[in-house]
């Protein structure tokens, strides 16, 4: 199987250095090119393609927001895995809002990294607990929005505990299997709970309940 091709783009020189070397022991991951600002990130990718760009947020001459807009814009097959400082809601939010596939701090470990790195190139979305909490929140806190059910209540609110505790895994990039081995479900069971909750919200994916929740 061909490894996933990564392009790293970050203004600090030491932590490109230091996640190329994490990943040079990796036969699933091969780090194809860096890029040390927004720019120079998009001007690479267009050249390179990569599946994956770890990218991160402040960066000079275009931020990483900038850069992810246009990159989902432009290269819809290269996944966006955020590489960040900052945990809060704002950067969250704008990161997903323009295409971030993933949202990781720098604190983490090699081991989420990869799993990280994997799940993005497959398509799905990753977001750590500590990330999809605020996402999962935002969603259950909503109170206006313009879709409601017939007696006029937020559609969010239908959602049951243990679907809320689903889609929280959903968001932190696990498959239905891996959350019925965790929860101890059926694979049918988790998949109905997924099922219903885009019934009830009348999203078309999990990428739509996340886009409902923060926007």
């Amino acid at each position: 199987m061909n490894p996933i091709t990564v392009l790293l783009a970050d203004d600090h020189d030491v932590v490109r250095k230091g996640m190329k070397m994490l990943l040079e022991d990796e036969e699933d991951v091969k780090v194809i090119g860096e890029a040390s600002d927004g720019l120079d990130a998009v001007e690479k990718i267009g050249i390179l393609l990569p599946n994956v760009v770890i990218l991160d947020l402040t960066m000079p001459k275009m931020n990483g927001i900038e850069a992810a807009k246009i990159i989902s814009t432009d290269y819809p097959s290269v996944k966006i895995l955020i590489f960040s400082m900052h945990n809060n809601r704002e950067y969250i939010v704008n990161s997903v809002e323009n295409g971030a596939s993933g949202y990781l701090l720098k604190d983490t470990g090699k081991e989420e990294l990869m799993r990280a790195i994997k799940v993005v190139s497959e398509g799905r979305k990753y977001f750590p607990p500590e990330i999809s909490e605020v996402i999962i929140d935002e969603l259950l806190a909503k109170t206006t929005i313009e879709v409601q059910d017939d007696k006029n209540r937020p559609i969010f609110q239908k959602i049951t505990p243990k679907e809320k505790q689903i889609l929280g895994m959903i968001v932190q990039g696990y498959n239905s299997r891996e959350i019925a081995d965790k929860l101890f479900l059926s694979i049918r069971t988790v998949d109905n709970h997924r099922a219903n909750m885009m019934k009830k919200t009348q999203a078309k994916n999990t990428a739509d309940l996340v886009k409902m929740a923060i926007g």
